[in-house]
């Protein structure tokens, strides 16, 4: 499997609802940063903690979240995904939309290393 097609599959893994698939694309050390000031900002390693501090929280949190990437540029183990997410937060039913930027690292088939970017200001409002 090819680096792109590592990443690719998170994102069709993620738009599918399939998070098992998702879990099995990251390697056990992986590290996933989320953007500081967001709302589940911080480092988290490995499958579990990622679980448990994203993707969970994502799904108790907000209604129709999702994360369309519409661009993949691969450069050797890393790829930069540019896409837009958007949603609406259960406590409040505001919704939001806002772009994004993700770097990731693949060695051996799996993801080891995530980095989110991302307007925390947007992604925040309608926690608010």
């Amino acid at each position: 499997m090819q680096t792109i097609d590592v990443v690719r599959g998170v994102y069709e893994g993620f738009g599918n609802g399939d998070i098992p698939a998702v879990l099995e694309l990251l390697a056990d050390d992986c590290s996933w940063t989320e953007a500081a000031g967001g709302p589940y900002g911080g480092v988290y390693v490995g499958p579990q903690a990622i679980l448990d501090g994203v993707f969970m929280k994502l799904g108790d949190d907000w209604n129709g979240f999702t994360a369309m990437p519409q661009d993949f540029v691969a450069d050797g183990d890393r790829v930069v995904v540019l896409g837009e997410y958007s949603g609406s937060y259960k406590a409040t039913g505001r919704s939001f939309r806002s772009p994004f930027a993700h770097a990731w690292t693949v060695k051996d088939g799996k993801a080891v290393r995530f980095q989110q970017y991302v307007d925390t200001v947007l992604h925040r409002e309608p926690m608010d």
